[in-house]
């Protein structure tokens, strides 16, 4: 099985990029943000893997850290839960945001993440609560960070991040904060792409 890929970010899309490693082509997904973490295009990255295989899919899953493939697999390990939906909720939460809110029993906050039921919220409560104890934290502070802090710079930075101009980043990212107000990343680049694609 793949499990790191050394080489060049060649494409970049909404959660996925694409890796190319001597001549190759790899597609690999991604969390919203990582992806928006990744070098821009034509630079060299350093990557780990996680490779799915189902009978119709062979699929990879990016990490640029450890501790987030780490809490993926945990994510992965739950009930109903699988790589896709694993992504949606690193997607919503950084992982020290996410250990928090995974101890603390804070349901409410994670269906605030786009895809995550009240159900599924609780799923992850319940089975993880324990288990992420043992996962280290970079940034305990963040726990504390309320969710729009730096929202628009965040959300300013994705954008240009997947080859959109300064201007038209600028503008998406004040139409997406204007309609959705304080919410996850996730949500806020979804509507900003939204509004790009409608403009475009």
């Amino acid at each position: 099985m793949i499990a790191s890929l050394h080489g060049t970010v060649l494409e970049k899309s909404e959660g996925e990029a694409i890796i190319e490693v001597a001549g190759v082509g790899y597609r690999v997904a991604f969390s919203v943000l990582t992806l928006v973490k990744l070098p821009p295009v034509g630079e060299t990255v350093r990557v780990r893997v996680r490779t799915v295989v189902r009978e119709d899919a062979f699929e990879l899953f990016g990490f640029l850290g450890a501790v987030e493939e780490e809490m993926f697999t945990l994510l992965t390990s739950v009930s109903h839960v699988g790589p896709r939906l694993a992504m949606t909720v690193l997607s919503g939460l950084e992982v020290d945001e996410l250990v928090v809110a995974l101890e603390r029993g804070e349901v409410a906050r994670l269906t605030r993440i786009h895809g995550v039921g009240r159900k599924t919220a609780e799923r992850l409560v319940l089975e993880l609560k324990d288990k992420v104890k043992a996962l280290p934290r970079s940034a305990p502070a963040l726990a504390s960070r309320p969710p729009d802090e730096g929202a628009r710079a965040d959300l300013v930075s994705a954008l240009a991040n997947l080859g959109y101009r300064p201007a038209q980043a600028e503008a998406a990212a004040d139409a997406a904060l204007g309609k959705l107000g304080p919410a996850e990343l996730e949500a806020l680049l979804r509507e900003a792409l939204r509004t790009l694609r409608t403009a475009s």
